[in-house]
């Protein structure tokens, strides 16, 4: 069984509170973009290792060892309740990582779908929802994947109607790493003045002055590479630009695609898709 786990973007982010955990509360919107991976699940007939599972990863290069992978994590989740049978798991990375896009937490969600569909575990979408908290904030958006105002951690969801069809994606993703400690760096805890999903009914064209990323702020300071891409996007002619999540990849929205937009961020990850 072959499926195609999508990333997302963060269209606004707001630092809204510091927790008495260490974490910080948030307020943003997840949109679902067509940048995806390929996952492949297939049971193993004979010869089935002891763990119960292969993993052959390929694409994008992956750091640390296959345990640590959220596909087998999720796997192991449900092996826990369910008498799932040894599988073998091919993972094709298209979705860059440490990019603010969600790569990782998709190909969870998308692992507990599949497993749950191709064995017939009947587990509703809630269930779901909730056993995928347990590897990521965000990866229970990507079960229902849609379009979402996201509060608490990441990990609150809210429907929003919002719906960017027919317009272009560019992303675009520099070879830099952005850490948690950099993204935090120069935020200012605050509550916006607007709502964010009252600021994202208004026209696109408005949001360039209006719908913010806290950790730009940061991020911008220390990689003035990461704010040259935005700024870059908005000389091509986006209606907004916006760097997703804590980074480091920057996002621009048009109206019309952009022509050899590859050649303009050359030695960089590009790529353009329709919303």
């Amino acid at each position: 069984m072959i499926v195609y786990p999508n990333a997302k973007i963060n269209i606004g982010l707001n630092v809204v509170e510091k927790r008495p955990d260490g974490y910080h509360d948030l307020e943003t919107v997840f949109y679902p973009i067509g940048l995806q991976d390929i996952l492949e699940i297939q049971e193993i007939e004979a010869d089935a290792p002891e763990c119960g599972y292969r993993l052959k990863v390929t694409g994008t290069v992956l750091d640390g060892s296959p345990e640590d992978n959220l596909v087998i994590r999720a796997f192991k989740l449900l092996k826990k309740e369910f008498d799932l049978p040894p599988v073998s798991i091919g993972l094709y990375k298209h979705i860059p990582t440490g990019a603010g896009l969600g790569g990782g937490s998709a190909d969870a969600a998308f692992t507990f779908k599949t497993l749950n569909e191709r064995f017939k575990l009947g587990l509703t979408t809630k269930q779901m929802e909730d056993r995928c908290s347990q590897l990521g904030a965000d990866c229970p958006f990507f079960i229902q994947n849609k379009p979402v105002f996201a509060t608490g951690i990441g990990n609150v969801f809210h429907p929003i109607e919002l719906n960017l069809k027919y317009k272009q994606l560019v992303l675009v993703k520099p070879d830099v790493f952005v850490s948690t400690k950099d993204a935090y760096a120069k935020v200012k805890v605050q509550h916006p003045e607007r709502p964010l999903p009252e600021l994202l009914a208004q026209p696109i064209e408005t949001w360039k002055d209006m719908v913010v990323n806290d950790f730009e702020a940061s991020v911008f300071s220390k990689y003035p590479e990461i704010a040259a891409i935005k700024d870059k996007l908005y000389d091509l002619g986006a209606l907004y630009a916006s760097m997703s999540g804590s980074g480091s990849s920057v996002f621009g929205i048009f109206d019309d695609p952009v022509e050899n937009v590859d050649e303009e961020f050359s030695g960089m990850f590009c790529r353009q898709r329709e919303l």
